[in-house]
């Protein structure tokens, strides 16, 4: 067996590649990071510096002038994490001053889908054209919107969704190897089972293959291939903007807010059910993909009619026991 090629070069080579094999023996596919990484691995061999030190480190921040200041300090961030593995070995080692990164952007807000917009899209997805390269784009786009909306996937999850990923005797989807190398079964209730039926149905009448490795969000292109994140992106941004779907900035939503969408709907829906909810959110955890309910947090967004079904849910269990203030005068406030 060939021996795997060396990723760097520089005299931080075997401490880099030491922190790369720690990073990816955890589970994390960590590409992006290595890229950064790289960069800056050339960027000491062609300026012959010994070592990473402050002046190198700026003059290697110069070379990202170019790219937002999010951008930037998230690559920054990169190269100190690196630099706080190494001191753990090397505690006289440079490890850059965070607090002198570009300032941490506010986080966008979620556009939080409605069922009411759903069926809207839906609606205009129907009538979208069928071009030679994607003969099945109205029913494609219909079932990747239905997917995103009621399962909560990540966009990457389901574009690499194939046919053989679905059981129909079971009613189940199979998410492989997902963000964290995990893989994981999604149930799909009656009506989800009959939209990807329907889709089945439509590919039968088309007479295209019902091979179990074909992609499940197909299009016609290079003899049969995935629909592409950007190309996925592009339609659905052409249903946005004829039914009007925005967020309140006047910006189109993102895909990633269908799944925003799905943890703030699962969780009114237990609200409006009377479940406990404490111990529904690790159920929600599973179902994403997270490894902890920590991570679910992130997308319960607190909007309206959460807002109003968590103060009634508080009402009826505890408002008995809040009593108006007195006022000074002795009458209740």
């Amino acid at each position: 067996m060939m021996a795997r090629p060396p990723a760097f070069s520089s005299s931080l080579a075997p401490a880099l590649n030491r922190y790369v094999d720690l990073k990816q023996a955890l589970g994390r596919r960590f590409s992006s990071q290595v890229y950064m990484l790289r960069s800056m691995d050339r960027f000491l061999q062609a300026g012959n510096y010994s070592d990473l030190d402050a002046s190198a480190f700026q003059a290697w921040c110069g070379t990202h002038e170019h790219v937002a200041s999010g951008v930037r300090r998230g690559r920054m961030f990169t190269i100190y994490n690196f630099c706080l593995y190494r001191r753990r070995t090397e505690p006289r080692c440079f490890v850059p001053d965070p607090n002198a990164f570009p300032v941490r952007h506010q986080p966008l807000i979620p556009y939080i889908f409605s069922e009411t917009d759903v069926a809207r899209l839906l609606k205009a997805a129907a009538d979208l054209e069928r071009p030679t390269v994607s003969p099945l784009r109205p029913e494609v786009t219909r079932l990747a919107i239905v997917l995103l909306f009621t399962t909560g996937i990540r966009r990457g999850e389901l574009v690499k969704l194939t046919l053989g990923d679905y059981n129909r005797q079971d009613a189940t989807l199979l998410i492989r190897e997902t963000k964290f190398f995990k893989s994981r079964q999604l149930p799909v209730n009656r009506s989800i089972a009959q939209e990807i039926d329907r889709y089945f149905q439509a590919r039968s009448r088309k007479g295209l293959s019902s091979s179990p490795d074909t992609p499940l969000i197909w299009n016609a292109g290079q003899g049969g291939r995935p629909y592409t994140g950007g190309g996925l992106k592009y339609t659905l941004r052409q249903l946005f903007r004829q039914c009007q779907v925005v967020t309140a900035r006047g910006s189109f939503p993102r895909i990633h807010d269908f799944r925003h969408s799905f943890a703030v709907n699962a969780l009114l829906r237990w609200y409006r059910m009377g479940a406990d909810v404490g111990t529904k959110l690790p159920l929600l955890a599973t179902y994403l993909g997270h490894g902890q309910a920590a991570s679910t947090h992130y997308y319960l967004q607190f909007i309206e009619p959460l807002r109003t079904a968590m103060s009634n849910r508080f009402a009826e269990h505890y408002g008995p026991l809040v009593a108006p203030e007195p006022a000074p005068n002795g009458r209740l406030r």
